[in-house]
């Protein structure tokens, strides 16, 4: 299983790389969007800001699109997650257009949103071969899909309920941190790898 975390500039890709690595998995990263495409999984990853990110994928973003569109199974990470939508009030640029909304500004007394929050309302098989119904949050914007259909579980901060997981076709996104939130969270970021 070749599993490429695409490097646009977010953080956190050690621990998400060790999480990924369960020892049957070749897990590496790659800079180019166009070459990260030359896998059996792509994830893309949290921490770090929507436009910055959108800029370092514009010259690849039909390529991305086109392959998720096309049955390429892609992980989402917070950011990454966000990444799968049009456009974020974070910053400029276009999302990849993979699920249709936008990303707007978590609506709570204290953002950013950051810390263990529950995970509600699951409907998704990857929550029942891998069990975690509490997970860690750092996201101070939360995506709005245009279809409700595409939320798989939701989460609440504040007040406001927005989706703590996505999925379209073999794209999946989550808003939370499966490598940050202990052996459920790997257990259950590894259980995606293992459904790709």
């Amino acid at each position: 299983m070749r599993v490429t975390i695409l490097d646009y500039g977010a953080g956190n890709l050690h621990s998400l790389a060790k999480a990924l690595d369960d020892g049957s998995s070749c897990v590496r990263v790659e800079t180019d969007p166009i070459a990260a495409i030359n896998c059996d999984m792509l994830v893309l990853p949290g921490v770090g800001a929507f436009g910055h990110a959108a800029a370092s994928l514009a010259p690849g973003r039909d390529v991305l699109r086109d392959a998720i569109r096309g049955g390429l199974p892609c992980v989402g990470i917070c950011l990454g997650m966000q990444l799968l939508f049009d456009g974020s009030d974070e910053g400029p640029g276009a999302g990849l257009g993979v699920i249709e909304g936008r990303v707007t500004r978590v609506r709570a007394r204290r953002v950013p949103h950051i810390g263990w929050s529950a995970i509600e309302d699951m409907n998704d098989g990857a929550f029942e071969r891998a069990p975690i119904d509490i997970a860690y949050y750092a996201n101070g914007f939360a995506c709005r899909p245009s279809r409700a259909e595409v939320v798989r579980a939701w989460t609440n901060a504040d007040g406001d309920r927005f989706p703590a997981m996505v999925r379209e076709g073999r794209a999946v996104g989550v808003q939370f941190h499966p490598e940050k939130s202990s052996r459920a969270g790997v257990a259950f970021l590894r259980t995606l790898v293992e459904e790709a």
